[in-house]
């Protein structure tokens, strides 16, 4: 036991002659005229000369000394103040950060690396401990309190809570840092997310229709209506049932088709089918067919305005609205045809006339970021992140239709994000070598960040 209290006393007397050593030094070099570098996160760590931190790889940083400054502020806190070691999980220059963060229970302290809470206002023991680990030994880790191999007690390392939207990165990534000088080799250019008004112009081709067959279908239709009409006011049932199943009957082939129950219900009133279908009828709006494709089926719908140009009439614009949208697609060209009534007061248009039909679709106000931020692996979208101070995170992101040189994202961003628009093929090369050299180092498991 004896034993015991003098190590201790001798393990402290050393530790108090370093301390004081440090601070002597310290201060003859303040009185010699000589200049301090230290590292803000690990502030044991000085230099005489400008460089980086061999435990975290971050610039050192010039300290400054006045001689009206008292003594305790002259030097850096003792290493028996670092209460927390944060394993930031975004390494400096391919090398773990053990992030040694000088910081008291209820403090709140937030890594200048990785954005994430290293102590949130309250008490560290209301907080799950993930491991044990010494301060002086980078990436040794305990599952229980005791000594390290350096004899020194182990701290608890506690449960983090992430700021942001970060996590894990998409498979096959990893979060790099690059040095300005790495970033102005490259080119990186970024650019804030931000919100834009887009408009996708559909452009297809088409004819005035000549459609028999549809001109016969709303024909039995139209007949089918008018036999139910008259079969109501008579007193037998099975009159009554046969002209009801009629009437369904014409109204489903309508309805496969591609016509809108509401021009359905439209047809229903006529007296007859059109004539149009069947050629130039003064007075009534002509039908025009074109096919768009499968891709751009979800910016279809029945009632959008659109306009027909017919070359041999190049000054002319016929406006009109789309009405109709065929069921099946067709299974060669993945096309699907839509039907649309265009006015003609002059009766300038004939059927099968070829015509150039344009549809604008108007998206609103949606978050938008440029053709060339999106790198494009062929089984994902993905776009880098500027974190800051050098880091670049590999986001997956879901796209939605491409307007000019933008596209509009769904998911995977937010508004505000800076994001990588030029020398991102660099970075997409430096970011799955990485992960590929981390996977290597953990054994074929995966990317362990951290470790």
């Amino acid at each position: 036991m004896k034993k015991k209290i003098l190590i201790f006393f001798i393990i402290l007397a050393v530790g108090f002659a370093g301390y004081k050593f440090f601070s002597v030094l310290t201060h003859r070099q303040h009185e010699r005229g000589e200049k301090i570098y230290y590292c803000p996160m690990h502030p044991t760590y000085t230099s005489d000369r400008p460089g980086t931190c061999p435990i975290c790889n971050m610039n050192l940083v010039k300290k400054e000394i006045t001689p009206q400054m008292p003594e305790a502020q002259r030097v850096d806190k003792h290493p028996r103040d670092i209460c927390l070691m944060h394993d930031c999980h975004k390494k400096l220059g391919g090398k773990p950060c053990p992030m040694m963060v000088v910081a008291k229970e209820g403090e709140t302290v937030t890594c200048p690396i990785c954005g994430t809470y290293i102590v949130k206002g309250g008490k560290l023991a209301e907080k799950k401990i993930l491991y044990w680990t010494d301060p002086m030994i980078p990436g040794f880790k305990s599952d229980k309190p005791g000594k390290s191999p350096m004899n020194m007690d182990l701290v608890p390392v506690y449960e983090e809570e992430t700021l942001g939207q970060g996590g894990q990165s998409p498979e096959g990534y990893a979060q790099i840092m690059l040095s300005p000088q790495k970033q102005q080799l490259i080119g990186i250019k970024t650019a804030p997310v931000e919100k834009k008004k887009l408009i996708k112009t559909i452009r297809t081709v088409g004819t005035i229709a000549h459609d028999p067959e549809l001109y016969q279908a709303q024909t039995e239709y139209i007949q089918a209506v008018q036999a139910l009409e008259r079969a109501k006011q008579s007193s037998i049932p099975e009159i009554i049932e046969q002209s009801q199943r009629l009437a369904e009957s014409s109204r489903i082939r309508l309805r496969h088709m591609g016509l809108s129950d509401e021009l359905i219900n439209e047809i229903s009133t006529w007296k007859e089918a059109e004539h149009s279908l069947l050629y130039a009828s003064p007075g009534e709006p002509v039908w025009v067919y074109a096919k768009v494709y499968e891709y751009e089926l979800p910016l279809i719908r029945v009632g959008q305005k659109l306009k027909a140009q017919v070359p041999s009439i190049p000054d002319r614009i016929f406006e009109g609205a789309l009405r109709a949208v065929d069921q099946m697609v067709d299974q060669e060209t993945r096309t699907i045809r839509i039907r649309a009534q265009v006015q003609d007061p002059e009766e300038q248009l004939k059927p099968d006339m070829f015509v150039n039909v344009t549809i604008e679709v108007d998206l609103g106000e949606v978050l938008a970021v440029p053709e060339e931020a999106v790198f494009d692996t062929g089984t994902k979208k993905i776009v880098f992140i500027d974190n800051g101070q050098g880091v670049f995170e590999p986001r997956d992101v879901i796209l939605s239709v491409k307007v000019d040189d933008f596209y509009e994202i769904k998911s995977g961003l937010q508004e505000g994000d800076n994001i990588v628009t030029s020398g991102n093929f660099l970075i997409d090369s430096e970011s799955r070598l990485k992960a590929s050299l981390e996977g290597m180092g953990a054994g074929g498991g995966g990317h362990q960040h951290g470790q």
